[in-house]
């Protein structure tokens, strides 16, 4: 699926976070894995070089230091589309650490300007064991609410299932939150008409892209609840599409994404439509 995965890094240890998904995913696929540092000036390009050769070593990968002036997630999204099935690989936050809330502006720009190309992106927490071995993803989980956004990633998820050899579990939420008071429906039956999608979803996807496929029905709050279904469990990358088309939606991400990205612990394959 993927022929290269591209980590951006930029000599923080937040942004190597990311780095155990990458080998683990280039490693599951065959896939070449490099590792990738824009600079600002010429003259930082000898160190960012050392950094990542040392780096590279470590993971067997290729490392590659790029002067570029100006805006990095251009000077990324360039060398990305030189290869052909190359995913971008890339931390919500670097060197300005956790100080924003959802996407920092490069991992943004990477998302935005990728053509609905997929990226990869990861919330670093601070605490990850920097330099950790490559780590086998064992379950893609993709949420899907029966909308043509959602479903958007079906390919992608089903593709990156079955090349690295996990599970697709598909998920629905029941939020009580979308029913007025009087029209409110019995939690049972909301949840019985959600399985019966969500069921015929894994079922119909399993058949088509010949990858094993589970289903789960969850209730509350939509980014709550797929926080606390895949909590603890670090084996998992979740499957979702941005919301819109405009500047201020796109960057929002839409509510559940963002809440995910920022609560899950996981990296989120996305995509802007």
């Amino acid at each position: 699926m993927y022929e290269r995965i591209l980590v951006t890094l930029d000599g923080s240890s937040y942004s190597e976070e990311i780095m155990a998904y990458a080998a683990g995913l280039a490693a599951a696929q065959g896939s070449a894995l490099t590792l990738l540092r824009v600079v600002d000036k010429a003259a930082d390009a000898p160190e960012a070089e050392a950094y990542l050769q040392r780096l590279a070593a470590a993971h067997g990968a290729q490392g590659e230091c790029v002067v570029a002036p100006g805006d990095v997630a251009t000077a990324i999204l360039a060398h990305a589309r030189q290869v052909p099935g190359t995913l971008v690989a890339i931390t919500s936050h670097g060197r300005s650490g956790l100080l924003l809330p959802m996407l920092g502006s490069v991992a943004l720009n990477v998302v935005r300007g990728s053509g609905g190309e997929p990226v990869l992106v990861y919330r670093p927490t601070g605490q990850a064991q920097v330099g950790a071995a490559a780590l086998k993803v064992r379950s893609v989980v993709l949420p899907l609410d029966g909308t043509e956004l959602s479903e958007a990633m079906i390919p992608q998820a089903c593709e990156l299932a079955k090349r690295i050899g996990a599970e697709l579990e598909i998920v629905g939420v029941v939020d009580p939150r979308q029913f007025s008071g009087s029209d409110m429906p019995h939690s049972n039956d909301m949840k019985g008409l959600e399985s019966g999608y969500v069921r015929n979803q894994a079922r119909t996807l399993s058949e088509r892209y010949q990858v094993p496929a589970d289903w789960e029905v969850l209730h509350g709050e939509p980014a709550e609840a797929i926080t606390g279904y895949i909590s603890g469990r670090r084996d998992v990358i979740l499957a979702m599409a941005t919301r819109g088309r405009t500047p201020l939606k796109t960057a929002l991400l839409g509510s559940v994404t963002a809440g995910c990205l920022r609560a899950a612990g996981v990296p989120v394959l996305m995509r802007a439509p």
